[in-house]
């Protein structure tokens, strides 16, 4: 299977939430490919984060924006005229949606409004990726991958969002786009790790702070399953299903993008592979245990199928869970050692394709 990155050389394409943790290694990618990349989202969050340190901002267009800011995101797509649009600007975090609902469905729902309506008065747009998640389904805490076709209701305000933003683009795409003029996809991807990732509330950032700080993991509930992946698998998976639609619109559709079922880890599985690379890697030891915090409602057991991408694609998982987190850490390692993470992102995105030229 090849990702056909080479169809990106000299493109230009317009990512929105290109300051997170995903949009920081999704335009590295595009940049290491050689497109001509723009961003448009908010300032990168918190202090450190990978976008700043990866210092992707000089290679690309970086247009500060609220994706909520419809007559701004005009001004953008009609100062870069993209051919391809990877929507990514999301507010990504479960508990901070029980904390601000409002603002999760202002930005996650409007935000895609507002993107498709951009969409539609853009004449060079002629494919787009909108990014959801894994948790747009119905949960029914059941032991098989959910499917495409299987009903999204997102539970909690930030899945729920997810939901509604499938909705809204469901909806584009017949009113506005039947015919084929502009192909959109939407990409379900499961739980990513990797390198960079700094955000609160997730398990993997979680144990990296608490190596660091030499103090013990605390994992608030180890027996919650789900697709964990490297940040590279969907990045990539997106730019191929891009690419492909933009080439041929009847590929166009929704995907799921998961590991394959030997990956999908409780998180306290995760919390201990960690520990295994880490201590490994390190001589200052750690470990994990268990303790529940009374944090609001969050899936048990989430798994999806991930058939229909393999089939229309012949796409498989690269790295499983074991290289994944070696990956992480090494990219830890890299970063405690004043290393140039972008040498290590660039290393680490070339042996993830291993034959493919970039």
């Amino acid at each position: 299977m090849e990702y056909g990155l080479e169809f990106y050389r000299g493109r230009k394409v317009l990512v929105t939430g290109h300051t997170g943790f995903k949009g920081s290694w999704l335009c590295k990618l595009l940049v290491m490919a050689g497109a001509h990349v723009a961003g448009y989202a908010l300032p990168a969050e918190g202090t450190p984060n990978l976008f700043e340190l990866c210092g992707i901002e000089k290679d690309m267009v970086s247009i500060t924006g609220d994706i909520r800011d419809l007559e701004s995101l005009k001004m953008a797509f009609a100062q870069i005229k993209p051919e391809i649009v990877i929507h990514m600007a999301a507010q990504p975090l479960v508990r901070k949606s029980y904390e601000n609902p409002v603002y999760t469905y202002e930005t996650n729902v409007m935000g895609t409004v507002n993107v498709l309506e951009c969409v539609r008065q853009t004449p060079s747009v002629k494919s787009v990726v909108n990014v959801t998640t894994d948790k747009v389904y119905l949960n029914r805490e059941w032991e098989w991958g959910y499917r495409e076709e299987d009903t999204l209701n997102g539970y909690d305000p930030y899945s729920n969002s997810k939901s509604c933003s499938e909705l809204v683009t469901s909806s584009y795409i017949k009113s506005f786009f039947e015919s084929g003029k502009v192909a959109i996809s939407t990409c379900r991807a499961g739980n990513v790790i990797g390198g960079g990732d700094f955000a609160a509330d997730r398990i993997v950032p979680d144990c990296v702070r608490a190596a660091i700080e030499k103090r013990d993991i605390i994992v608030r509930n180890p027996y919650s399953v789900r697709p964990y992946e490297h940040v590279l698998e969907p990045v990539t998976a997106y730019l191929m299903i891009a690419k492909a639609q933009c080439q041929d619109p009847t590929l166009s559709g929704c995907y799921n993008i998961g590991p394959d079922d030997v990956d999908c880890r409780t998180t306290g599985e995760l919390a201990m592979l960690f520990c295994d690379k880490w201590n490994q890697a390190s001589s200052d030891k750690v470990r994990w245990f268990s303790q529940y915090d009374g944090g609001p409602h969050e899936a048990g057991f989430l798994k999806l199928d991930c058939s229909r991408l393999k089939r229309i694609f012949g796409w498989k998982p690269r790295w499983n869970m074991e290289t994944a987190m070696e990956q992480v850490v090494a990219w830890v390692q890299a970063y405690l050692g004043k290393e140039d993470v972008a040498v290590c992102m660039e290393r680490q995105v070339r042996e993830f394709l291993q034959t493919e030229k970039l």
